[in-house]
């Protein structure tokens, strides 16, 4: 009788404990581990941030683009590869400036910064994207933006832009929280086909001079496009496909009613080959 219940306990630590390593086969399946070199690929879920919770999000993920002819534009934290970050910007946004380029981040500190990549076709038929790689180095730890899908975007979308806006047209940002500034809007329009530059999203948020290259996130607080083209251009015609045909003049008055920004599937595609 002892032998039968020491038997039968010892089944039952063992039915315990294989209970517990399926359960825990079941988390490791379901709850991969997340490695900042992985964040590029990862989202956050349906869970919807507070207005304050990503507005602070936005601010800790956007730098400033600079050379030695001053602040040139905005730009976005998107991988850390060891003491190696990535940060995408317009490329409008660097040809503004003569290299070296520098980086200045959320904490304030500025670094040099190497420009890795030259905007590329995406079709041999098609134009350049308006978008460029910088480079640093850093033994800081700042935070990866959690890049999204523009795919999935919705008219009417609740959506947040942010960035560094010039002041007066000057070269030195606005003074309020380092020239901080992030604004809320709606998508407006996801165009079938890209503009020149690659810009498909449309949106109601107030993009100014200087905020090109900063992110545009939704409440989730995923980077969804990259900012770069504001309301009502003063001059040009910014508003041409790709493929190098142009839309009405009924949908060109209509597009220059927003702001439109690069989808973050382009990002990846060009950081991926890189």
């Amino acid at each position: 009788m002892a032998a039968a219940g020491k038997y039968q306990g010892l089944k039952l630590m063992g039915m315990r404990s294989l209970f517990l390593i399926v359960s825990l086969g079941v988390i490791l399946v379901g709850e991969p581990a997340i490695t900042p070199e992985a964040n590029m690929s990862v989202r956050q879920g349906s869970h919807q941030l507070e207005a304050a919770d990503l507005e602070k999000l936005a601010r800790s993920i956007a730098v400033k683009v600079r050379s030695h002819q001053g602040f040139l534009g905005s730009g976005i934290l998107i991988r850390k590869q060891g003491k190696i970050y990535t940060v995408v910007t317009n490329d409008h946004v660097l040809i503004a400036g003569d290299p070296p380029y520098q980086i200045e981040t959320p904490d304030g500190k500025i670094y040099p910064a190497q420009q890795i990549q030259e905007t590329k076709k995406v079709q041999p038929t098609e134009r350049v994207n308006d978008l460029g790689l910088l480079q640093f180095r850093s033994l800081a730890n700042y935070t990866i933006a959690t890049l999204g899908s523009a795919s999935t975007l919705a008219v009417g979308e609740s959506v947040l832009a942010a960035g560094f806006p010039l002041m007066n047209g000057g070269t030195n940002p606005a003074p309020n929280l380092r020239g901080f500034v992030s604004n809320r809007g709606e998508i407006s329009w996801v165009l079938d086909k890209a503009l020149e530059g690659g810009y498909r999203i449309g949106y109601t948020n107030g993009i100014q001079k200087g905020m090109s290259g900063g992110p545009l996130l939704n409440v989730r607080g995923e980077v969804v496009a990259i900012n770069g083209m504001h309301a009502e251009p003063l001059w040009g015609n910014p508003y041409i496909y790709q493929d190098g045909s142009t839309p009405s003049l009924s949908l060109r008055e209509k597009m220059s009613q927003y702001s439109w920004g690069i989808p973050v599937e382009t990002v990846v595609q060009i950081t991926n080959n890189k």
